[in-house]
Formats: C-alpha cells, sequence, structure tokens
C-alpha cells in the first residue's frame, strides 16, 4: 500500500516530515494532488491552486478602492502610495510572467520577482502611451480603470493557463498508471 503524505502528516513524526520536505525541495521526490481539479471553477475555488489568484485580485481592487477613498478617509494616503505602488510597479508584469510561464518549475521565485517588476516597467508606459492617444487622457480615474482591467485579465488568462498544465500533468500520470497497471497484468 502506497504511503500519503497525509498519513505522515497524522504521525507527527517532525523529523520524517523534514526530510520529505527537502527531498521535495531537491526534486528527488515529486508531491502529486490525488483529486486534482476537473474543470477551471473548481481550479478558481480551491485555494491550494488558486490562491495566488485571488490574493492578486485582492490587492488590485483594495488598491483601486483606496485611489478613490483617500480623500474622504484620514490615514488612507499612506495605503494609497504603498498599494498604488504594487498596482504600478508589480502587478502588471506578475500577471504576464504568469501567463507566459503557467508551469512554476519555468521560473524560480526570484527569477519570477525580478521579471515582474522589469515587465512592469515596460507595460505600465505603454499602457500610459496608448490612453495619451484617446479621449480619455493620461489621468488618475483612466489609468486605474485601464491597469485595472489589464491587469485582471491578464490574470485571468493565467489562471486558465495554469490549470491547463495542471490538467495535463494529471492526465498524463493517470495514464502513466494505467500503462503501469496493464504491463503488471501482463505478467
Amino acid at each position: 500500500m502506497t504511503e500519503t503524505l497525509g498519513d505522515v502528516l497524522k504521525e507527527r513524526n517532525w523529523k520524517r516530515l523534514r526530510e520529505i520536505y527537502i527531498k521535495i525541495r531537491k526534486g528527488e521526490l515529486e508531491v502529486e494532488d490525488p483529486d486534482p481539479p476537473g474543470d477551471f471553477a473548481t481550479y478558481l475555488t480551491r485555494l491550494d491552486y488558486a490562491l495566488w489568484y485571488w490574493t492578486s485580485l485582492i490587492i488590485l481592487f483594495l488598491a483601486a478602492l483606496s485611489v478613490y477613498t483617500s480623500n474622504t478617509i484620514i490615514g488612507m494616503n499612506l495605503l494609497r502610495v504603498i498599494l498604488g505602488s504594487i498596482i504600478v510597479l508589480f502587478l502588471p508584469g506578475y500577471a504576464t510572467i504568469e501567463t507566459l510561464y503557467p508551469d512554476d518549475k519555468d521560473l524560480s521565485n526570484l527569477e519570477r520577482l525580478a521579471l515582474s517588476i522589469g515587465l512592469s516597467l515596460a507595460v505600465v508606459p505603454l499602457i500610459g502611451l496608448v490612453l495619451n492617444y484617446t479621449p480619455w487622457g493620461i489621468r488618475l480615474n483612466p489609468i486605474v480603470t485601464t491597469l485595472t482591467i489589464y491587469t485582471t485579465t491578464i490574470l485571468t488568462i493565467a489562471a486558465y493557463r495554469k490549470y491547463q498544465t495542471t490538467r495535463k500533468k494529471s492526465q498524463a500520470r493517470s495514464l502513466f498508471e494505467n500503462m503501469r497497471q496493464q504491463t503488471r497484468g501482463e505478467e
């Protein structure tokens, strides 16, 4: 019988858990989900898969909210600056990087961070340039609206691409298991 990670957790053997963690980090051991999401809606509702998506959306909408409430609520200016910096300097690039590289093994976390900041510094001015040639111009409302729409759209595309890679991995695993069971049956 195959031992699961849940079985090891129930034992509360911390030394063994640390050994397993080290093996996972080195790539010697791979943890697989016995019940992967079957469709995109399920993927989005499972926080073990889509926490990054919901966290990004919450930060995005809190930033947009802080822009419009900073004049009415005292003390919101600091929050507006912090969240505004994140929405301008990080989130558009992060969403784009997650879309381009949906598999977690494609890039390390440090590479994702650096590319997210660099790509945000490229995408946001381009959005500003496009806004300059529209009737709305480069003002606060069009910039906040456009950045929110762009980032939300790209984040949703990234979530769908991550769901597709998860689905392909689970299909490949089940195909491999079927082939392994067939070869065992032939013996």
